[in-house]
This record gives C-alpha cells, sequence and structure tokens, in this order.
C-alpha cells in the first residue's frame, strides 16, 4: 500500500499562527543555507513550539512582551532561553509608557489606543498598579535617574543576554532610553528592587482577550493522515 501524504486538518484560529511560526524554521533553514538569512527568531509563541522550532533550526533571539509591569515569560520562556542559549527581546519594556511616570489614576485613553482595552489600565486597576511607578520614582531619586531608566536597567541587569527594545518617535526619549545602559546596580540594589517589585501584584489583564488567544499558542503536533489507519 502507497503512502498517503501529509495533510493538517484545520486548527482552530489561535493555532494557525502557531503552525506558521513552527513552519517557518525550515523555510529560514533553506534560506540560511543560500545566505541570505543570518539569523532568526520567533515571539509570543508558545513554550513547546519554541522548543520544536529550535530542534528545527537553533533560534537566535525571541521577542515577548516584558517589563516591571508584564513578568510573565519568567515563568517559562526565560528558563527555556537559558538552557538553549536563545536571547531575548523584551518588547514594551516600558509598559507602553506606563513604567516612564506619564501615566497617573486620572489618565484615560482615546479611542483606538489599546491601553483603552486593557484592564491593567482601568480606572479600577490603574491606581492600584501605580505603586510601581512610585517604586521607580523612589528609585529613580536615589539613583539620579528616570523612572523609565530604571525600568530598563533592571531588565538588562536580570540576564546579560536580555537586551530591551524601547521603542519612540522622539529624539529626547531614544537618548534617555539609551543611557539607561550606563545605569548599573550593586547585586544588595537589584536584590531590594526586585524583592519591593514582587510584593506589588498586577492587576488586570496585559491584552484584550481577542489579542491575547493568540500570545503562548502552541503549533500542533503533524500527524499523518492515512484513511486506511
Amino acid at each position: 500500500m502507497s503512502r498517503q501524504p501529509d495533510t493538517f486538518p484545520p486548527d482552530p484560529p489561535p493555532a494557525m499562527p502557531a503552525r506558521r511560526k513552527l513552519l517557518m524554521a525550515g523555510a529560514v533553514k533553506t534560506l540560511m543555507d543560500e545566505g541570505k538569512v543570518l539569523h532568526w527568531g520567533l515571539s509570543e509563541m508558545g513554550i513547546n513550539t519554541l522548543k520544536r522550532a529550535h530542534a528545527t533550526l537553533p533560534v537566535t533571539a525571541v521577542q515577548s512582551e516584558y517589563s516591571m509591569l508584564w513578568r510573565g515569560p519568567e515563568q517559562h520562556v526565560l528558563p527555556v532561553c537559558d538552557a538553549l542559549g536563545i536571547g531575548f527581546v523584551p518588547w514594551s519594556p516600558l509598559g507602553v509608557q506606563f513604567l516612564t511616570g506619564w501615566i497617573d489614576e486620572k489618565t484615560r485613553f482615546a479611542p483606538g489606543d489599546i491601553r483603552a482595552l486593557e484592564s491593567r489600565f482601568s480606572p479600577e486597576n490603574l491606581p492600584h498598579n501605580l505603586q510601581i511607578v512610585a517604586l521607580l520614582k523612589t528609585w529613580a531619586a536615589r539613583k539620579n535617574a528616570a523612572p523609565g531608566q530604571v525600568a530598563l536597567a533592571w531588565l538588562l541587569a536580570r540576564k546579560p543576554w536580555i537586551v530591551p527594545i524601547p521603542g519612540t518617535t522622539n529624539r529626547d526619549h531614544m537618548l534617555q532610553n539609551t543611557a539607561a545602559a550606563a545605569l548599573h546596580f550593586t547585586p544588595a540594589e537589584m536584590a531590594g528592587l526586585t524583592t519591593a517589585l514582587e510584593a506589588i501584584t498586577v492587576r488586570g489583564q496585559r491584552l484584550p482577550d481577542a489579542v491575547q488567544v493568540y500570545s503562548d499558542v502552541d503549533a500542533p503536533v503533524a500527524r499523518l493522515m492515512n484513511p486506511a489507519n
């Protein structure tokens, strides 16, 4: 009996982007063999997808949200990156402006601003979560720095292979952000800051449900679909 070709059953929508990430590993490997690609990475993938993709073609870096406001990657992603030698690139390392100190309890977001849909910035949760900003301001005064610089320096001090990418369209903000690389903590300072941060539990979701459903999703394992079986 001839072998039937591999086919894939339809997946629910959240699994489709995850599968593309996994299949991409093979495609990128071909481009690397041709000398057209040097490095590649994944973003917001499920942890098993990361492991499987890395087994196909070593992943250079993972990009996911990570900051003092959202520390989800510490649970599974960062340990795997550490074990496999994969770099980590935090996007939104300043918590979509929250960690800069520009947002206060009276802040409301305009229609079309995704922060208006994130319950961590809702009027009910914002006052509580501003405890993190108060902590940053205390340390900023101590280190003669801006709150955002403290937040970025904390990320840089977590692991040498963590490289945050703060985004801005303002030149002054860009210069302030890059200057965070010169801000350092002693081991005691880092421990004290992290301990104080861990005492604050963030309330609310980081993303709307319609967006969150596409994060941390694993690609389905390919199965041989043979009618004779």
